[in-house]
C-alpha cells in the first residue's frame, strides 16, 4: 500500500498534477512531514533552529493552560488546516470552544481554520512569502494573525481591521484569549 502511495505521488509530481488537500492527507507521513501544501505542490518547511523552538514553546506553554482553565478552545503546535485548498501548520494556532466538534482527531488536515494563528519567521522565510501566507490565513477566516520576527525582535498582528507591529515593551495580547498578555521583549529575551 506504501508503495502505491509512493508511486502515485511520483506520477503527480512527474506530470506536473497538481495536489489537492485530500491528496495531501493520503500521502505518507515521511513524504508529509515538514512539508505544506501550497497552490497544489509540496513546499519544505524543515529547518527550524533553537531559537524558533524556544519561541514556540514559550507561547504553548503560557497559552495552553490559560485556553485550559478559561475552556476557551484548543492551542496547538503545527497542526494542519486547510486554508482555501492550501494545508498549513502554523507554528501556533487556536481555535474557540465553537470549532470544537469540527476536530476531527484521525486526520492530518483539519477542514476549518484556526481562530488565530501565529508564525515565526525562519531565516528560510521570504517577506513577501510570509504576507502572502497571512493574506490566506486572513482570507480564509482565521481572524487574527501573528508574524513574529525574532530578527526584527517584533511581532506584527494582523486582523480585523488591524495591522500594528509591536516591540519591546508593548504588550501583546488578544481578545480572542481574555489573560493573556506578555511583552513582545519576552518572547526574544529566552536565554
Amino acid at each position: 500500500m506504501l508503495a502505491h502511495m509512493r508511486r502515485g505521488y511520483n506520477r503527480a509530481m512527474a506530470t506536473g498534477t497538481l495536489l489537492t488537500i485530500d491528496d495531501f492527507e493520503r500521502l505518507p507521513d515521511e513524504v508529509a512531514r515538514n512539508h505544506e501544501l501550497v497552490d497544489g505542490e509540496l513546499v519544505d518547511v524543515s529547518g527550524n533552529t533553537p531559537e524558533h523552538r524556544d519561541i514556540q514553546e514559550f507561547l504553548i506553554v503560557i497559552l495552553r493552560p490559560l485556553v485550559h482553565s478559561q475552556k476557551l478552545g484548543k492551542v496547538y503546535s503545527e497542526l494542519e488546516y486547510d486554508f482555501l485548498g492550501n494545508a498549513h501548520g502554523p507554528d501556533i494556532s487556536f481555535f474557540g470552544r465553537d470549532k470544537l466538534p469540527l476536530l476531527n482527531r484521525k486526520k492530518r488536515v483539519q477542514r476549518f481554520v484556526p481562530d488565530l494563528a501565529m508564525e515565526i519567521i525562519s531565516a528560510s522565510d521570504t517577506y513577501d512569502g510570509m504576507l502572502k501566507k497571512k493574506d490566506r490565513y486572513l482570507a480564509a477566516g482565521t481572524r487574527e494573525v501573528w508574524l513574529i520576527s525574532s530578527e526584527a525582535r517584533e511581532v506584527r498582528i494582523c486582523g480585523a481591521g488591524q495591522d500594528r507591529v509591536l516591540r519591546g515593551s508593548d504588550e501583546l495580547s488578544t481578545p480572542l484569549i481574555p489573560g493573556f498578555t506578555i511583552t513582545a521583549d519576552a518572547l526574544f529575551n529566552l536565554e
